[in-house]
């Protein structure tokens, strides 16, 4: 970090701003990236330095940085109608066509969806529904959750709980209550000789066995992402949900997607559920329902899971829950926006069309010496770096293997994230094969360079 420019916009930021999921290390190492626009899936910062942002943002910019369509769906709700809330029976009519919209869209035949500002207010929005819904009918036993480990699904209390991730020990979390089944990664976790579907039997029995353990009369419910996305992208064994489903129906589990990453075409269909058969009672989204533009979670309530919850509300009078901003009218605009965008501007029949090369460059990567496996499907995917192939030994921590390479990509102008020992890859749905071909060939010669530097 240059400490010499006095004033300048890294030593503001160090000064004033307090980064969360940072590697402090390379911050104050390397000092922070400060960012002005973006021009399709670019960024670039205060210095007119430009980066290839691979990552979309934060999953969400899928539209790319500056669509003018969004932008000025945007402008023009600001202009009609800035900015309300969603209690008292009082909604604007942009929320109301956003909700037909979604339903339009979900799997559910019908239902009705609730607005958050995110998605972890969003699944911590399910959890209470939940807990609401079996006390009021008589079952206040039922307040566990069952998620997976390397599960992401927050940063709220209850939803950092469900996150099955062991930094969440710096809180004093998990809360009692929230448990962990075991993670559907077959290429860690498959035992020798074990097939896809074996494992996946396998891990559909433990499933039972911890409900049985538990006491299914004390689940309320299981939450899931039909990718493991922030866990690093981990697809779904073969069989997997395929397993697991009739479990959860044998004792009357209510299942929910938490499609925030997956929803609307990151895996090449609209849903992620849909692509693997989930079949789930709710569906949360957020992150690309608005393509970045503006935050907002989503709550989507198949009928039966909605009429009951409703049912309840009514005995108690209300659903005695909610955000100041949820299904704000500006948010909803930009939502249609970009849902239109998705759907009819061909950026959904664009993933389908260029996951294949992205694919095919991801697997070619996953031929270097120490990459353990390249995994993915549509616009999502991931390396996992190890020190040895055939046994999957990971290479020692103090190499810090995955932030070096990130690092050293930003570098070059490009954009990845480092998680564990992978590198992850969710480009915007705007992108192109040439510009697929730009991202791997930085980082093909950006992890070369890397393994040459600790000199391995």
């Amino acid at each position: 970090m240059d400490t010499n420019v006095s004033n300048s916009w890294e030593q503001r930021d160090m000064q004033a701003v307090f980064h969360g999921f940072t590697d402090l290390g390379t911050l104050n190492a390397e000092g922070p990236v400060i960012l002005t626009h973006g021009d399709g899936i670019r960024v670039f910062d205060v210095h007119g330095k430009s980066y290839i942002d691979a990552n979309s943002g934060l999953w969400n910019n899928v539209a790319g940085f500056n669509h003018q369509g969004i932008i000025d769906a945007l402008c023009a709700q600001a202009r009609k109608f800035p900015g309300y809330h969603a209690f008292f029976g009082r909604v604007a009519d942009t929320t109301v066509a956003l909700s037909e919209k979604l339903i339009e869209l979900s799997p559910f035949d019908a239902g009705k969806v609730y607005y958050t500002n995110s998605g972890s207010e969003a699944n911590d929005t399910v959890v209470k529904m939940l807990w609401m819904l079996h006390r009021r009918n008589g079952q206040p036993q039922r307040r566990k959750i069952i998620t997976r480990v390397n599960a992401y699904h927050g940063v709220t209390v209850a939803t950092a709980s469900m996150t099955g991730k062991a930094y969440n020990a710096e809180f004093g979390l998990p809360l009692p209550g929230f448990l962990h089944a075991d993670c559907p990664h077959y290429w860690r976790f498959g035992l020798e000789g074990e097939t896809e579907l074996e494992f996946s039997a396998r891990l559909a029995r433990n499933l039972e066995e911890l409900i049985l353990k538990e006491g299914p009369d004390t689940i309320a419910g299981m939450f899931a992402e039909p990718v493991q996305g922030a866990g690093g992208v981990i697809v779904p064994a073969e069989g997997y949900f395929e397993a697991i489903r009739p479990i959860l129906r044998k004792y009357n589990i209510p299942f929910i997607a938490d499609e925030v990453i997956c929803g609307f075409g990151r895996t090449g269909e609209m849903w992620g559920s849909v692509k693997y058969d989930m079949q789930p009672d709710i569906i949360v989204a957020s992150k690309c329902i608005t393509a970045g533009y503006f935050p907002m979670g989503a709550v989507i309530l198949g009928k039966a899971f909605c009429d009951a919850l409703m049912k309840v509300s009514e005995e108690a009078e209300e659903f005695p829950h909610g955000f100041t901003a949820g299904g704000n009218p500006l948010g909803s605009a930009v939502a249609l926006k970009s849902l239109a965008v998705i759907e009819d501007e061909g950026l959904l029949g664009n993933v389908n069309k260029v996951s294949g090369r992205f694919m095919a460059r991801l697997k070619k990567l996953g031929e270097h010496k120490y990459a353990g496996e390249a995994r993915g499907v549509g616009l999502m995917g991931a390396v996992e770096i190890v020190a040895d192939k055939k046994t999957k030994q990971p290479l020692p921590g103090h190499l810090q293997i995955s932030e070096r390479i990130a690092n050293k990509a930003l570098k070059k102008g490009l954009i990845c994230r480092p998680l564990g020992q992978a590198i992850v890859l969710g480009p915007p749905f705007i992108i192109t094969e040439a510009e697929i071909d730009q991202i791997f060939d930085i980082l093909e010669e950006t992890v070369d360079e890397v393994f040459a530097d600790v000199g391995l």
